[in-house]
């Protein structure tokens, strides 16, 4: 058994974690079981499981003494709560597990139990642990952000020329499209699905102050099977045995695999982030622009009909960044296993899988039940009676009248407008421009405006995600 077996509920239908009464963006989300207590837990027995079948390759420990720790390495047979608290006093949960572990495999086979974490340290067991879980999880998240790009990738393209105001500043800009707005958002989905695809999750070995020196006495007299050091040559068939990247060197107080698994995760929340807040603007009830397929009701008003996937991934993209300042925070550990640094990273890298998880898994939901108000979108472009042309009118006098008289003449006639409430069109012709009214007409098309949106939208569609080798 492995964690990523263990759903979000134990085998006791207990929860594999806190309940979540607080925590909606990721409650009930397939990251939650990936990364509860008791996948943790699990992941810490496969990282000692892992250890023994590697000493037994090497000629360490007995075959048999590694598959009796294997066989009792299964989290059914452990008190998740009962660990959490006697982890107290010592700082962390691999010492009260060890000693459950070794009281499970002396009942199987007594003569098997001396060699339960033989030459390891507490921190080689719970950081293999976390990359195990977050090598878990992290495929669950690139599955969820796929079908969000998939589902982009299709709005994009069906609307490629659907027209919409531009807002900068919180204000009508220029005319965009839709089709480009989407890509965009798939374009920072894609480069999160990057960022994630390129980390490297490695397995930690070091013993007590990383120079593995125990396993150099545990081996004794007897030969390594490959190489010609004990200590390199367990590390290299630990990270096989675990399925992780093998370390260069033991990375106790080296954390940049931590601190890039927490950047990428905080990228990933942010990036998804930026279509929420979008999409929160675009759902407005003045705006109607967008609406999502299956909003949320209210306790007090019946009519309410909100944006919760995206009010969701907004609520992860503003809590992953103070999250991944503790990872980076402890890139500063002092000697050659520090105190309160790691220990401060446990919480923060396991909520920032969940945030990231959970605003992945609202980010596709979203998507696919996305809807797109054309009509909306048309009449919001003539709120302002072509103001938001003003920039393409300025560009097609200055051949006349040279730049700044045109861009002179087209902000008195806006002012005129936005003032006293007439469209553009009637307030340039009290400016006598060089113009008729066919090209004006013309000039006012906001579907004429639009630049490069159309062909930006097709070469960004072009765009696939980096596949890891």
């Amino acid at each position: 058994m492995t964690s990523a077996d263990i759903p979000a509920r134990g085998p006791d239908e207990g929860w594999a974690g806190e309940p979540g009464l607080l925590t909606p963006v990721w409650t009930g989300s397939a990251v939650e079981g990936a990364t509860g207590d008791v996948a943790v837990l699990q992941a810490m027995l496969d990282a000692e499981a892992a250890l023994a079948r590697a000493q037994a390759t090497l000629g360490m420990v007995p075959a048999s003494a590694a598959e009796a720790i294997g066989a009792a390495a299964d989290v059914r047979l452990y008190d998740v709560r009962d660990i959490a608290v006697r982890a107290v006093p010592g700082g962390n949960p691999a010492i009260p597990l060890v000693a459950d572990l070794t009281a499970a495999v002396a009942r199987r086979a007594p003569e098997a139990a001396p060699y339960v974490h033989l030459g390891a340290t507490s921190q080689d067991i719970v950081d293999t642990a976390l990359m195990l879980v977050a090598a878990r999880a992290l495929p669950l998240i690139a599955a969820d952000l796929g079908r969000a790009a998939a589902v982009l990738a299709r709005l994009a393209a069906e609307h490629r020329d659907t027209v919409l105001p531009a807002r900068t500043l919180t204000q009508h800009a220029v005319p965009t499209t839709f089709g480009l707005k989407a890509a965009g958002w798939r374009a920072l989905i894609l480069d999160a699905t990057d960022r994630l695809s390129r980390l490297t999750l490695p397995a930690q070995l070091g013993g007590a102050a990383g120079t593995l020196a125990a396993f150099h006495e545990y081996a004794g007299s007897r030969p390594a099977a490959e190489g010609p050091d004990v200590g390199v040559a367990l590390l290299r068939t630990f990270a096989a045995e675990t399925g992780l990247a093998e370390p260069p060197l033991p990375w106790h107080v080296l954390r940049t695999p931590v601190a890039d698994l927490g950047a990428a995760l905080a990228f990933t929340a942010g990036a998804l982030g930026k279509t929420a807040a979008d999409v929160l603007v675009l759902t407005r009830t003045e705006i109607g622009e967008l609406s999502e397929g299956a909003g949320g009701g209210s306790s007090a008003m019946p009519h309410k009909s909100n944006p919760v996937r995206a009010t969701l991934m907004a609520a992860a993209a503003r809590q992953a960044p103070a999250l991944a300042a503790v990872l980076l925070g402890s890139l500063a550990a002092e000697d050659e296993r520090p105190a309160g640094a790691w220990h401060a990273e446990w919480p923060a890298l396991r909520e920032l899988l969940r945030l990231a998880g959970g605003a992945a898994a609202n980010a596709a939901e979203l998507a696919e039940g996305l809807r797109v108000h054309p009509g909306r979108m048309r009449a919001d472009l003539d709120r302002t009676g072509g103001l938001l042309l003003a920039e393409r009118l300025a560009a097609a006098l200055t051949p006349a009248l040279g730049r700044a008289a045109a861009r002179a003449a087209v902000e008195r006639a806006s002012r005129r407008a936005a003032a006293d409430g007439v469209g553009l069109d009637e307030a340039l012709r009290d400016e006598r421009l060089p113009i008729v009214e066919d090209e004006l007409r013309r000039l006012l098309d906001p579907a004429t405006y639009v630049g490069s949106a159309p062909a930006l939208t097709e070469r960004a569609l072009r765009r696939q995600p980096q596949v890891k080798e």
